[in-house]
């Protein structure tokens, strides 16, 4: 912003007004001085003209004069961009197949700085996995026991080799989705909805939603439903994908992550679910990243889209922070 020049208005008569009427006129003449510019108000009141039974007898309108300071404006200050745009923006570079739909969330550990691109629902394919595991670990916490051998087992095998029988022996064992949709609640996954009957892999989530369930698991201990020995087991085998399912998330931060992928052919349309979730370590700070996407005509396409997806999340929140 520039300081304003001076401008000068002149005075126009005010007309009389009838009996009665309350009006307010309001003059400013801005000037400049050495020291600044200063506004001068003149302003004109018909102050509630009073009426009596003889019509001669009624107040006359007041004049005021004020003389305000101002000070003049320096330099406009810059606005900051949001993280969302600025995530928007680093999304422009990805490029993204006709038909095909893409949505991502970020979050610096460090500098609490997060971003949100796109807000719709998407199949979670195997990405669910990772929450049926935390209900699992909640509902065991609430009846303060420990995993079973058999449910170890299942777990190890649904996270770390994306078993599907394992998954659902264990979907079955939370309740399916009315246990999800509980634990969910508590863990504050409030765009989430588990599929129907046996079909957890069409559970429907957002990226903002999967976001917090990277919070509850690798967040802040204090701000987690999870008790640490809980947090740390979820941790350790995502932190222990099979060869071959390392993908997705892990291209951001290659050498230290930790991460859950879901991978679906929709039948109707033979078109690839791919998403990927999870914590990478970049240039020593750690990031949570969520990327979901639907409507792939292949599954390489897919999971390079969520890779490229991954790493202009993470550098956009980089040089936000740098």
């Amino acid at each position: 912003m520039f300081p304003h020049r001076a401008r000068r208005h002149g005075d126009r008569p005010s007309r009389a007004r009838p009996l009665g009427h309350v009006a307010i006129a309001s003059l400013v003449l801005l000037g400049a001085t050495a020291s600044g510019a200063v506004y001068v108000t003149a302003r004109a009141h018909d102050a509630g003209e009073l009426v009596s039974s003889s019509a001669s007898s009624r107040t006359t309108a007041t004049k005021e004069a004020t003389v305000e300071p101002v000070t003049a404006p320096t330099s406009a200050e810059p606005t900051p961009v949001s993280g969302d745009a600025l995530l928007a923006e680093a999304m422009g570079s990805v490029a993204v197949e006709a038909g095909a739909r893409l949505s991502v969330a970020v979050l610096d550990t460090e500098s609490g700085r997060s971003a949100v691109y796109g807000d719709a629902a998407f199949d979670t394919a195997s990405i669910v996995k990772a929450d049926i595991l935390a209900s699992l670990l909640l509902q065991a916490q609430d009846a303060g026991r420990e995993l079973t051998a058999q449910e170890r087992t299942y777990a190890s095998a649904m996270i770390r080799d994306s078993d599907n029988a394992s998954a659902t022996a264990l979907w079955k064992a939370i309740g399916r989705a009315r246990g999800l949709a509980a634990a969910n609640a508590r863990l504050g996954l409030d765009g989430t909805e588990g599929g129907d009957g046996e079909l957890w892999g069409l559970t429907q989530t957002t990226a903002a939603d999967q976001l917090t369930l990277l919070g509850q698991v690798f967040g802040d201990a204090a701000d987690s439903e999870l008790d640490e020995g809980s947090r740390s087991y979820v941790q350790g085998l995502m932190g222990d994908i099979a060869e071959g399912q390392d993908w997705g998330v892990s291209a951001a931060g290659p050498t230290g992550f930790a991460l859950k992928n879901g991978w679906l052919p929709r039948t109707a349309t033979g078109l690839w679910d791919i998403n990927s979730v999870g914590r990478v370590e970049t240039d020593g700070r750690a990031y949570l990243v969520a990327v979901l996407s639907d409507g792939n005509s292949t599954k390489a396409g897919g999971i390079s889209m969520v890779e490229a997806a991954a790493k202009a999340a993470v550098n956009a929140l980089a040089e936000a922070g740098s």
